[in-house]
């Protein structure tokens, strides 16, 4: 089986998660640049199996999408262009900095540990991605 990428977008860094070969659990990877996101999901793609790319779509409370979505739709259309074989869908993100705050607490880690913003969006784009997996064992 392969893997599935996802991606919590922002504007000056990116948190990337992916799941196990059987895509039942989800693993923070890394935070890249955004600006080299592109570049990093073309490398990774180029050493293993991707199945499908997961994105983190941002909305408010009111169900309606947030502000961010601007900056998300052209790199998802670059994204399309350059991997047009990948499927790529988005998963509702409200509340996923907030349980990756409550995780790292949980966690025992130091305060200098949790104002890390990098380890954050990790932390988020795995909320988003198991989020997703489980979703997907229950239909």
């Amino acid at each position: 089986m392969s893997r599935i990428v996802a991606i919590d977008y922002g504007r000056k860094r990116t948190g990337i998660a992916v799941s196990d070969t059987m895509q039942l659990i989800a693993n923070g990877l890394t935070t890249v640049p955004t600006h080299e996101l592109l570049n990093f999901i073309g490398d990774y793609v180029a050493q293993e199996p991707v199945e499908r790319i997961i994105i983190g779509l941002p909305k408010q409370m009111n169900n309606e999408v947030s502000e961010n979505m601007k900056n998300i739709e052209p790199f998802v259309r670059s994204l399309k262009r350059r991997f047009p074989e990948i499927p790529v869908e988005y998963v509702d993100e409200r509340f996923t900095s907030v349980l990756a705050h409550r995780t790292m607490l949980e966690a025992g880690l130091k305060k200098k540990d949790r104002q890390n913003k990098a380890l954050v969006d990790e932390i988020s784009a795995t909320i988003i991605l198991q989020t997703y997996l489980e979703s997907k064992r229950f239909i």
